[in-house]
């Protein structure tokens, strides 16, 4: 009786370690077949910093933030634009 609770603590234990070491693997590979990513960190040098000021986007209503959009001076006034297309298709 003792001998098989033993077991059983001993695979639990077991176990444990085999699913932390193949979660560490996993999220190992997965960082570095993940386009963009970098060797040294997490952040994609693409991606906007957060706490940007948002402008709405006039013609698919889309928040964009100022740092990373595309602009169009209308009648004196800057439009902001989440794409190409949207500024195409932008009458003002």
């Amino acid at each position: 009786m003792i001998r098989t609770i033993l077991y059983l603590l001993v695979a639990v234990f077991l176990i444990t370690l085999v699913r932390a070491f193949v979660g560490i693997i996993g999220r190992a590979v997965g960082d570095l077949l993940r386009p963009g990513s970098s060797a040294g960190g997490r952040e994609s040098a693409q991606r906007p910093k957060p706490g940007g000021e948002l402008k709405k986007d006039p013609v698919c209503g889309a928040f964009v933030p100022v740092s990373t959009s595309l602009t169009k001076t209308v009648k004196g006034e800057m439009v902001y634009f989440c794409s190409p297309e949207c500024r195409e298709r932008y009458r003002g």
